[in-house]
C-alpha cells in the first residue's frame, strides 16, 4: 500500500513541486508563486503535462494530465485514467516539508497573455537534498491561479535531468470516474 501510495505521489507530485519548497527565508519572495500552485491542488483543475526526461520512455515525451477535484486525485497516463492513493492533502503536506527543507528564490519576469487571460510571469530557482529545478510559471493577473508552467528539474544520478512543460485549466472540472 505504501509503495503503491509512493508510485501514485512520483507520478504527480513533481505537478505540484511546481511551486511549494523553500526556506522560511525565501518564501516571502515567491508567496505568490507557492499560493498559486497551491490552488492547483485545493480548487478542481485540471493538468495537461508533457514530460521528457530519459530515464522515461526512453528520452521520448510522455503526455499526463491530473485532475483534482472532490478531494481526491485522478491521473491519466498512457491513455487511461486511474484515482490516487494520495490525497491533495498528503501532496500538499510532502511540499511543506519541501518548503521547510529547501530553498527557494523567485523573480517577477513580465507580464504576459495566456489565451486571453492577463498573466505575471515569474521564475523560481530551488533546491532541496533531493532535487535543483529551475522554471517559470505564467499567473493569472485576475484570479492569482497558475495557468502554465515550465520546469527543468535535475535529480541527479540515475534519475538525471527532467523536463515538463504543464497548462493548468480551472472550469467545469469534474472527476473521470
Amino acid at each position: 500500500m505504501i509503495r503503491n501510495r509512493l508510485s501514485a505521489l512520483a507520478l504527480f507530485a513533481p505537478l505540484v513541486t511546481v511551486a511549494l519548497a523553500a526556506s522560511a527565508h525565501a518564501a516571502d519572495s515567491c508567496q505568490t508563486v507557492f499560493d498559486a500552485l497551491t490552488k492547483v491542488v485545493t480548487t478542481p483543475s485540471h493538468s495537461y503535462t508533457t514530460r521528457t526526461a530519459a530515464f522515461v520512455n526512453g528520452g521520448k515525451p510522455t503526455e499526463s494530465e491530473t485532475i483534482y477535484a472532490d478531494g481526491k486525485v485522478y491521473i491519466r497516463g498512457r491513455g487511461r485514467w486511474m484515482q490516487s492513493p494520495v490525497t491533495p492533502a498528503e501532496v500538499l503536506d510532502q511540499e511543506k516539508e519541501n518548503r521547510e527543507h529547501g530553498k527557494a528564490t523567485c523573480q517577477f519576469l513580465r507580464n504576459e497573455f495566456v489565451g486571453a487571460e492577463p498573466a505575471a510571469v515569474y521564475s523560481m530557482h530551488r533546491e532541496t537534498e533531493n532535487f535543483k529545478e529551475d522554471e517559470q510559471i505564467w499567473i493569472s493577473k485576475v484570479t492569482g491561479r497558475a495557468l502554465r508552467d515550465e520546469q527543468d528539474m535535475d535529480v541527479g544520478g540515475k534519475g538525471g535531468k527532467d523536463h515538463r512543460s504543464a497548462r493548468f485549466e480551472y472550469g467545469n472540472i469534474r472527476p473521470p470516474m
